[in-house]
């Protein structure tokens, strides 16, 4: 537990930016717009009745909402202060997995399974960053470790209250993360089979209860209808699932298989299978959860981070087995230890540079970059060599202006055509150039429709964007090249 929160501690301390898409902008930059009664991204109901619901659940955003709310209140503006909080708080939180982690696989095996699995959560090379980032996939680990916990306390004491709680912490973990209700559906499943009726029932109960409470109650207060959120995003899936990242069936295996590190990762999905029978409740969950993902056409790899716990349990627990039952002898024993001498190597060597990791640090120092500025009008990205825009994180920018973008399929004659000789009043700030291809021509270019743009700096991608834009070139971390209006922005603010 130390280990595990003196990294995570790092991570919150030095871990900046953020991890994906979705822990940024659909989470903190809705947030922050509600408290500053802007809804900038149109997830509330509009006075002209265009706005639709998204499909999102407003439970883990909401208590982003009262958390901001809550800090301006006390005087804490800074979004980088707002963010240090949050990642505290996340990485508070996410000790949750190492405690609960630690006593399944204590009450299910022995103490020295108990305290490898430990180990694992708490020092994975993965877990301190992606436990202070505002992942769903991640945040809604510890309630469903938590679940399962009181369900296996549940079988000596079968009290009709202790499943009921059970399934209301399932239910919580379905209102952070709606894929959940596979592994809470596991989980009933195994108990009507089992002939645990009154178990099955109160924990169905328990989720009910919540999913009620918070997505119809939250959906009739906002939109005067129940439900309407989660019948969206359940819709919008049906029909654009295939609009997304489309994978072989087979993706999740080899990421978990490499992401947990071989030959360690073969040792876990061997003991994992070893288990199926004996720990029903952990393997069918796992199992229903990877087949549904690997069957669904959109496929992300950071949607099955949340069984990787789960699967380091079961795994380890079948795997001593195996090791204890069958590999015994000199030589077995020898290629185990070195096997484990490896993984911690690798590990280590990954744990320490991915903790301290500054992701996306181009686009949030220049959203912190313009935050100097008390006014810029709006702002332009060019980003002529891309048709994927990345978002700016305007968070950090403190400011909610409308921006325009320049991107690969647009037509440059056509943008001319409409933004030359406009008023300095309606035109952009800043130019945010990202990427430096070709930058010179396109400076030219642009200075035919804004001819005071004057260079103002480069904001650079940290060391490990850099290497994992050099490792896979879809994780696009630029150098973003800012340039002045100076018809809009005269003076330069140091």
């Amino acid at each position: 537990m130390i280990m595990g929160g003196f990294f995570r501690l790092l991570s919150a301390i030095f871990s900046l930016g953020y991890g994906w898409h979705d822990d940024q902008f659909l989470i903190i930059e809705i947030a922050q717009s509600w408290v500053d009664g802007i809804d900038y991204y149109s997830w509330l109901p509009s006075a002209d009745g265009t706005n639709q619901p998204e499909g999102f659940s407003f439970f883990y955003v909401g208590l982003h909402y009262l958390l901001f709310s809550f800090l301006e209140f006390i005087g804490i503006f800074n979004p980088q202060t707002k963010m240090l909080i949050v990642r505290l708080l996340h990485a508070l939180w996410s000790m949750l997995i190492i405690y609960y982690g630690f006593k399944i696989t204590l009450y299910l095996s022995n103490i020295d399974n108990a305290k490898l699995v430990g180990w694992l959560l708490a020092l994975f090379w993965l877990f301190p960053m992606i436990s202070v980032r505002n992942l769903v996939e991640y945040v809604s680990i510890p309630l469903i470790l938590y679940g399962i916990w009181i369900v296996l306390k549940s079988y000596n004491d079968s009290k009709f209250s202790l499943w009921l709680f059970a399934g209301i912490i399932f239910g919580l973990a379905f209102n952070i993360r709606y894929q959940t209700m596979l592994i809470t559906g596991a989980v009933g499943l195994i108990l009507l089979v089992q002939n645990k009726w009154k178990g099955a029932f109160a924990v169905g109960l328990g989720v009910l209860i919540t999913i009620v409470v918070f997505q119809g109650g939250l959906d009739y207060f906002i939109w005067k209808k129940p439900f309407v959120q989660l019948i969206e995003y359940v819709d919008y899936n049906m029909h654009n699932a295939a609009r997304y990242v489309v994978s072989p069936w087979y993706t999740y295996l080899l990421f978990l298989v490499g992401i947990l590190i071989p030959p360690i990762s073969l040792f876990i999905f061997a003991g994992f299978f070893q288990q199926w029978r004996k720990n029903l409740i952990l393997f069918l969950p796992i199992l229903i959860f990877v087949i549904f993902h690997s069957y669904y056409p959109n496929k992300q790899e950071r949607f099955v981070i949340t069984i990787i716990p789960l699967l380091i349990i079961i795994g380890i627990i079948g795997w001593q087995y195996i090791q204890n039952k069958y590999l015994t002898g000199r030589i077995h024993r020898r290629m185990i230890t070195v096997s484990w001498i490896v993984f911690w190597i690798v590990n280590f060597t990954l744990l320490v540079p991915v903790t301290v990791m500054y992701s996306k640090q181009a686009r949030v120092e220049s959203m912190c970059y313009l935050a100097k500025y008390d006014d810029i009008n709006n702002f332009l990205i060019e980003d002529i060599n891309q048709t994927v825009l990345r978002f700016p994180p305007q968070f950090y920018l403190q400011s909610w202006y409308n921006y325009q973008t320049l991107m690969k399929d647009d037509d440059f004659s056509e943008f001319a055509k409409k933004n030359s000789f406009l008023p300095a009043d309606d035109q952009p700030g800043f130019v945010l150039f990202y990427q430096p291809n070709n930058i010179e021509q396109r400076v030219r270019q642009m200075k035919t429709v804004y001819p005071e743009l004057e260079f103002e700096t480069i904001v650079e991608p940290g060391f490990m964007d850099r290497l994992l834009t050099w490792l896979n070139p879809i994780n696009d971390n630029q150098n973003i090249y800012l340039y002045r209006n100076k018809s809009v922005l005269p003076n330069r603010i140091e």
